[in-house]
């Protein structure tokens, strides 16, 4: 009679916590989306309400490098209303997740002194970001609908 091994029981044992857990990375990839895209688009939202103030903020507290305050306020107030929306669709999930990693790169780099808790929440939404860019936008998004609709032609 054969007993089966550590590594048998193991393997057996951990087959529907790996099933469990790739079931959850559509779902999880999605909130990951709707909460970076959230964050990103109030943050723009915000710019835009309060145009003045936004203006004055590029002017004198952000330092935004080799752009013009003005048309860094335009630039990165559009980036954060354009991008999440792109995102939060999965409709250029990639390259939205990468150009918000470039608006969140840029706020954390514009500032001369930046709290640890808000540096942080930089940290974590750029390793959400990374994971989007590297992962994509799972296979709940019009990224997705598309390709399996128009896959590309063969090489």
């Amino acid at each position: 009679m054969n007993t089966p091994s550590p590594r048998h029981f193991v393997s057996h044992a951990w087959q529907p916590i790996a099933r469990l857990l790739d079931a959850l990375q559509h779902p999880a990839a999605l909130l990951a989306r709707l909460y970076i895209a959230q964050v990103f688009f109030l943050s723009g939202l915000t710019k835009l309400r309060d145009w003045d103030t936004t203006l004055l903020l590029f002017t004198e507290e952000y330092r935004v490098p080799l752009l013009p305050p003005g048309l860094a306020a335009v630039m990165g107030t559009a980036g954060e209303l354009v991008l999440p929306v792109l995102l939060l669709l999965g409709l250029g999930g990639r390259f939205a997740a990468l150009g918000l990693s470039v608006v969140n790169i840029v706020a954390v780099l514009s500032l001369s002194e930046i709290a640890p808790a808000a540096y942080q929440l930089h940290l974590t939404w750029g390793a959400l970001l990374a994971a989007l860019a590297l992962f994509g936008p799972s296979h709940w998004s019009l990224d997705h609908a598309w390709w399996r609709r128009h896959p590309p032609a063969p090489r």
